[in-house]
């Protein structure tokens, strides 16, 4: 992933504000941050309350995994609408973790979209499995059945499939894994983007045996590092649980709690991938907000849908199937009727003080994934056409109605007059978009 111009504005927001309920600054909302005018890709907002969490957590004398922890993983079950939640150091190793649970057979294949960001596939690798790469329609950047069956053929047997919500948009999990001749039970959901997404009326977080998410700086929950596995599996949760601490059968908070005993026991291997409570707490009082910030979301995106309609050559991804969209990212792809390249593009963009950034670099564009995956013979041609065009636009709560402007603005001036000339007589076609009504807007 390339990112441009992304730099810390807490300090600026700080100065701002504040809204009475924790969220984004409501001047940050309306104008622009005074003395800083560049739009940054990405801006990472912890609440006053998350603050404050963090320093009783800190003054507590129990800064790691803990009672927060579980309150934590607690809150999130219920909001994902899952049973069980295991609150990990990151999303990569969530989806390791969730790989090692499903007691695979060694070297199995695991079946993952060739366009994601390479945590996805090193996690398989480290779970001792194999990589098989899916192509993508470049249209949504996303596998569809028919890539899948044609990833199946490379590999024979798969063990197991990775199903991402690129950008948040909803995945078809259960077509993709019809396709790949996989239960539901096989399946492991690359979250990462999607907290806030659903498939159809169902939330992501139990559509599935295990959901990964992740509390990266630039997520929609952020916490600054972090990851969550959401489960309906009360045996695979207990695994997951046991395996994040090295397989220990009980965990310091346990063994300290009244009553508990120093001994332990490790009966297979585990990793060090536990949540600290300073984290859990950030990620609890961050939680309380969400729907307030993913409402912001929808609206910067609604507000992009509208402007980038009249830019000739700068096309919005379409929507894989119906659902909820969690708008992480909001991607844009570089046609060539735009007459300017995707990297020139950027750096013009960058230029003007707008950050931009790609998801992703394709897994078979590196080295190291052309060595240890598996790819369909005739290659990946959707995700060999997709990835020139990809271009990830500023989208974050921070985020003011000048700057969408401001950028697609900038977008519109940087067509070049013949692109625009040849467009005037073609009309863009309607998009697939999802159409069920969700708590994040007035309507479908």
């Amino acid at each position: 992933m390339t990112v441009h111009r992304l730099r810390p504005r807490q300090e600026s927001a700080d100065r701002a504000r504040p809204a009475l309920n924790g969220a984004p600054p409501t001047d940050a909302r309306t104008a622009e941050p005074t003395g800083a005018p560049d739009v940054p890709f990405a801006v990472t907002w912890i609440s006053p309350e998350a603050r404050r969490a963090a320093q009783d957590v800190l003054a507590s004398g129990w800064v790691t995994t803990g009672h927060q922890t579980e309150l934590f993983e607690s809150e999130f079950a219920a909001h994902v609408e899952a049973e069980h939640a295991i609150a990990v150091s990151s999303c990569t190793a969530a989806l390791e973790l969730a790989l090692r649970a499903l007691r695979l057979p060694a070297g199995g294949a695991v079946l993952v979209p060739a366009v994601t960001f390479c945590g996805a596939a090193h996690a398989i690798l480290h779970a001792g499995l194999r990589p098989v790469l899916v192509d993508v329609d470049p249209r949504t950047a996303t596998p569809t059945p028919a890539t899948v069956a044609r990833a199946v053929v490379a590999c024979g047997d798969p063990q197991a499939m990775m199903v991402l919500h690129y950008a948040g948009a909803p995945a078809p999990v259960a077509e993709l894994a019809e396709a790949a001749g996989l239960p539901l039970t096989h399946v492991v959901e690359d979250a990462a983007h999607a907290l806030g997404t659903s498939v159809g009326d169902r939330s992501v977080g139990s559509l599935s045996r295990a959901t990964c998410f992740s509390f990266y700086a630039t997520k929609n929950l952020p916490i600054g590092e972090g990851g969550m596995v959401t489960t309906d599996d009360a045996e695979l949760a207990v695994r997951i649980r046991r395996a994040r601490l090295h397989g220990m059968s009980a965990d310091a908070w346990r063994r300290t709690l009244p009553g508990g005993r120093w001994q332990y026991t490790v009966e297979e291997a585990g990793l060090k991938a536990n949540m600290t409570d300073v984290q859990a707490a950030i990620g609890r009082a961050q939680l309380r907000h969400f729907d307030d910030w993913q409402r912001r979301r929808h609206a910067l995106a609604a507000q992009y849908e509208t402007r980038l309609a009249a830019v000739p050559g700068i096309e919005p991804l379409d929507v894989p199937t119906l659902g909820r969209h969690a708008r992480h990212l909001y991607v844009v792809r570089v046609l060539e009727e735009y007459a300017t390249g995707r990297g020139e593009l950027v750096d013009r963009l960058a230029g003007h003080g707008i950050g931009t950034s790609v998801h992703f670099i394709p897994l078979h564009h590196m080295p190291y994934f052309r060595r240890t995956a598996l790819m369909p013979l005739g290659g990946l041609p959707g995700a060999d056409a997709l990835f020139p065009q990809l271009l990830s636009l500023p989208l974050h709560p921070l985020l003011t109605e000048q700057a969408v402007d401001r950028v697609c603005a900038e977008l519109a001036r940087l067509t070049p007059r013949r692109a625009a000339a040849a467009r005037k007589q073609v009309s863009r076609p309607a998009r697939p978009r999802s159409v069920m009504v969700h708590p994040y807007s007035e309507g479908p």
